[in-house]
């Protein structure tokens, strides 16, 4: 990294800039970057879903969130890297503490927000410290190895696992784009324009994406920006006559010959570019700025998205189960490794139906590495799984009618007393918030308390969200509905899928996450004097009752664990034999205090 970091200074000198912004995102702000975008790993290391590095002339600095605390130690060289506390240190303030009066920092217009951008313009203004965006990213100048991005075909999504047709999609969507005052929506968001056309790929890894732009107008028609070798005749025939499409490359002088026309353009600043608001303003358009219309419509799963995601959750639970047996057979032996489990999870979910690849890299975490949130286990860091350990393990699949994320935290051999009072508190917290109702309206802020009650009792937290929306064959990390301290913002409506996940992490010994799917359901009672919300999980795999202190947990508590084994059993029994099946029965066992 040392040679990688004088060769990116080398062109800063170069180009006359102090400093340069390296950010964890590519052209679309996506989560998961694409190979050819990870310029953030190829500069420090550091290969987590977020993350940002600070570099200037003579220092650098990474700043990650709390989820990633113990991995980019791990990874990153901190001789030549400090480690910064994502949204709590500022990246601007960093600067402006490292860089003298007048200086200037490049930027690649591409990979910033506006909001991100006018935010620190305005604080490194106090030393008349400027940003200065660049034609050509530093880091792809130096890149040599740097991979092509993928060619490979868009797919048409089929209207049996999609549930609406794109044109219905885009009238819809057309009409809120008309009540704000607009005549064309700019899209930059990925999943947006996967869920807006019913198209899918294979772009990005684990997302089933396709690289693209697309501008949707408010008669319904649209324009999608996509290399044309990525597209054949079906996908073609599916877009209609009503969707245009041109080469990718063309898509900021589409959206600058739209001012042209005098059309208004709506815009969601959180998720497009600076490059694209430069487009905007050179061509002197009307701006109106808002939120992606089409994520929260797509947050709200149809009937036909609901059943196939839960048809997912089964099959998928018989291939979790499965694994679960093999690793109480196998894990006591001490010689199953963690990649061991890995690659056993996913050959058992290959023989899977409409398996189309894992949703995520899976986290498979013995002892202490269970402790670091979004643990990546390589063959530096690989343990063994041994008796008298707690296992976590975090994963989940992409099939054709929905997409999968559970967590299970395994007992091997026995569990100290200590283990399983933080593992029941843990268990408390996600049964509180299965259990909730509340009022519509509400979001998901209002019921993060739920699941960590149990823990801050005793002085205990952990530094993540509690729940992410997750899509219907999309991303597995889903906006704009959440869990969290921090999500105040949207509420909660019915048909929208989040993950139920509270966890405790105790640094180099043990990580403990219980996590299942929901969906927000509607939950009426007579007595109700206004709406009210409830969560139907559909997550079907056993929770460690090894791990359980019942002597803790309430009679409500224990009955709810007993229903959801009894309901575990029932879907999914029927579909194991053998010694798979007998596992099964064991494990879900009723639990009782007597």
């Amino acid at each position: 990294m040392e040679k990688r970091l004088r060769a990116l200074r080398q062109e800063l000198r170069k180009h006359k800039l102090s400093g340069f912004i390296v950010p964890h995102t590519d052209e679309h702000q996506s989560e998961y970057t694409p190979s050819y975008a990870e310029r953030l790993a190829w500069i420090s290391g550091f290969d987590g879903s977020a993350g940002l590095a600070a570099i200037t002339l003579n220092q650098a600095a990474i700043f990650v969130d709390g989820r990633y605390t113990l991995q980019v130690r791990n990874q990153v060289d901190r001789t030549l890297f400090s480690i910064m506390k994502l949204h709590e240190d500022q990246t601007e303030d960093w600067f402006l503490e490292n860089l003298e009066e007048g200086a200037v920092i490049g930027y690649d217009p591409w990979l910033h927000s506006k909001i991100w951008l006018e935010k620190a313009r305005n604080t490194l203004a106090a030393k008349n410290i400027t940003l200065n965006a660049l034609s050509k990213n530093p880091i792809d100048e130096i890149w040599q190895d740097r991979p092509a991005p993928s060619n490979a075909l868009a797919q048409v999504y089929k209207l049996r696992y999609s549930g609406e047709k794109s044109s219905l999609k885009r009238k819809r969507i057309a009409s809120q784009i008309k009540a704000k005052g607009a005549d064309a929506l700019v899209i930059t968001s990925l999943d947006s324009i996967a869920w807006l056309f019913n198209i899918r790929g294979s772009d990005v890894d684990m997302t089933p994406l396709v690289l693209s732009f697309a501008i949707l107008y408010s008669t319904g028609s649209a324009d999608l920006f996509i290399d044309p070798t990525k597209l054949d005749e079906d996908v073609i025939s599916h877009l209609g006559k009503y969707v245009a499409h041109y080469p990718k490359k063309d898509f900021l002088k589409a959206v600058k010959s739209l001012g042209q026309k005098g059309l208004s353009i709506m815009i969601d600043p959180k998720r497009a570019h600076a490059a694209v608001f430069e487009a905007l303003n050179t061509a002197k358009k009307k701006v109106i700025e808002a939120d992606d219309p089409i994520q929260l419509d797509k947050a709200c799963k149809n009937d036909v998205e609901l059943e196939g995601t839960k048809k997912a959750h089964i099959r998928d639970a018989v291939a979790v189960c499965r694994f679960l047996c093999w690793l109480d057979q196998y894990a006591p032996t001490g010689k199953i490794t963690e990649i061991d489990a890995v690659n056993e999870l996913y050959d058992l979910r290959k023989e899977v139906s409409l398996f189309q690849g894992n949703s995520f890299a899976t986290i498979s975490g013995a002892g202490p590495n269970g402790a670091i949130v979004h643990y990546k286990v390589t063959e530096n860091t690989c343990r063994k799984l041994e008796k008298d350990m707690i296992y976590l393990v975090d994963s989940g699949g992409q099939y054709l009618d929905g997409t999968t994320d559970i967590t299970r935290t395994i007992a091997i051999g026995t569990p100290t007393e200590q283990q399983k009072d933080h593992f029941t508190r843990v268990l408390k917290g996600h049964i509180a918030l299965a259990q909730a109702r509340f009022p519509l309206g509400r979001t998901g802020a209002h019921l993060d308390t739920l699941a960590r009650k149990s823990l801050w009792d005793v002085g205990l937290d952990y530094e993540h969200g509690t729940g992410h929306g997750v899509g219907s064959y999309l991303g597995v990390h889903e906006g704009p509905q959440s869990i969290s301290p921090l999500s105040f913002n949207v509420a909660l409506k019915p048909g929208m899928i989040l993950s139920n996940e509270p966890g405790y992490y105790k640094t180099g010994e043990y990580g403990i996450r219980i996590e299942n799917l929901v969906i927000v359901r509607s939950s009426d009672f007579e007595e109700d004097e206004r709406p009210m919300l409830r969560f139907e999980t559909i997550t079907l795999v056993p929770i460690d009752i090894r791990l359980v202190n019942a002597h803790m947990m309430s009679a409500a508590e224990i009955t709810w664990l007993n229903i959801y084994h009894a309901k575990v059993r029932e879907k999914i029994a029927p579909l194991l034999e053998g010694a798979e099946k007998e596992w099964l029965i064991n494990a879900t066992n009723s639990i009782t205090t007597l």
